[in-house]
């Protein structure tokens, strides 16, 4: 891996996944001087870490970061990092694009660069054309475990103040809402009379989180913080998890057609996600028959075998459904936020969409990867 140094007294910056199978840690300086260092923190979520050098009587050179909201694409930048064992090898190229989210994470924001960045560049610096650390080279898009041009940088912006945190504690408090969520699309939006397709729809509210405290409940979309437009369910994320645990916030949702305002205190994210609960109460329908074909969404539906919704028992290749990819042996959980136990359940709510003028009604659907929200028509037609 690769690293640089930020302060002369010996304060380095790698990657993560450079250093966490580490127990102890040698720092190779260009000239090939062997230093010992210490591992001061540690920051998964983002992959960034900091390791300490302790020199006596000595200043090391160091680096400065970047304003990376001037940064553009098209930009000139130069990698340079330890790639294959090579020493300090410097590859040029352009900044490809910025705001990459490669699903790594919730908090993915990554500059995309077009040079030259193979095994052992992690950790390594870019810089712009001004000698300033722009990003931090972490991940590549290799087919053939080779360099084929697409490389992705942690933003000075981001490794900055994570690091500065590092620095002062070892450790990042971030905050935490505590909410299962999704993106909203532009049919989830017409589902749920939202004008645009913004905001983090809620799957479930985690048990005892703040966000279950604060009364959110599963298909409330979080539209704002502090009055703030939240964009999609990485922009909540990364707003939430910006915010210093404890502090209280005022969180806008939208529920049952209308906006409203719920105030909590944010929480401390914990070291490993939580689950969430499962507290759908619904019982199954005894006096429905065993199946029932929904021929408008093109499924067939039965009784759970835990009682808690409707089995997915068939789907038409060709059907709505099918294209939003519900399959055989999914449960379906509730229609328009509202618990189903029957065929005859799923038909109400949708005709009840239709009453209210609209062309879409969000289904919770539960697979055996979790659970999610999908629309579908609320007729044929």
């Amino acid at each position: 891996g690769s690293g640089f140094f930020i302060s002369e007294d010996g304060y380095i910056v790698t990657n993560n996944h450079v250093v966490s199978d580490g127990s102890a840690y040698v720092v190779v300086m260009n000239d090939g001087t062997e230093l010992p260092a210490k591992l001061v923190g540690t920051d998964p979520r983002t992959d960034l870490a900091v390791l300490k050098v302790e020199a006596k009587d000595r200043k090391f050179a160091y680096v400065k970061w970047a304003d990376d909201t001037k940064a553009n694409v098209g930009d000139w930048v130069v990698a340079v990092g330890n790639p294959f064992g090579l020493g300090g090898t410097v590859t040029a190229g352009i900044i490809s694009a910025m705001g990459r989210d490669i699903n790594s994470g919730p908090y993915d924001d990554f500059i995309q660069i077009d040079a030259a960045v193979n095994r052992g560049n992690s950790g390594g610096p870019t810089f712009n054309l001004s000698g300033e650390v722009v990003g931090i080279n972490t991940a590549i898009f290799s087919p053939s475990g080779g360099n084929v041009g697409i490389a992705f940088d942690i933003p000075a912006s981001t490794a900055e103040t994570v690091v500065a945190e590092l620095m002062k504690s070892g450790k990042i408090d971030r905050g935490w809402l505590g909410v299962q969520i999704q993106p909203v699309t532009k049919d989830i939006a017409e589902s749920l009379g939202l004008s645009d397709a913004q905001g983090a729809l809620v799957i479930q509210p985690q048990e005892d989180s703040p966000g279950l405290k604060a009364g959110i409940k599963k298909g409330d979309v979080v539209t704002a913080v502090n009055g703030e437009p939240v964009k999609d369910a990485r922009d909540l994320a990364k707003r939430i998890g910006a915010i210093r645990p404890g502090t209280k916030t005022e969180i806008t949702i939208w529920r049952d057609g209308k906006s409203q305002q719920l105030e909590l205190t944010v929480g401390t994210l914990p070291p490993e996600p939580k689950m969430a609960s499962k507290d759908d109460n619904s019982q199954p329908d005894n006096g429905a028959p065993a199946q029932t074909s929904l021929e408008s969404l093109g499924i067939t539906v039965g009784p759970a075998d835990d009682g808690k919704g409707v089995s997915v028992l068939s789907v038409d290749p060709d059907s709505a459904a099918a294209e939003a990819g519900i399959k055989q042996g999914d449960k379906i959980a509730a229609v328009n936020n509202k618990d189903v136990s029957s065929g005859k359940e799923i038909t109400s709510q949708l005709n009840a969409a239709k009453k209210e003028g609209r062309t879409k009604a969000l289904f919770q659907v539960e697979t055996e990867n979790g659970s999610r929200f999908v629309a579908l028509p609320t007729d044929k037609g």
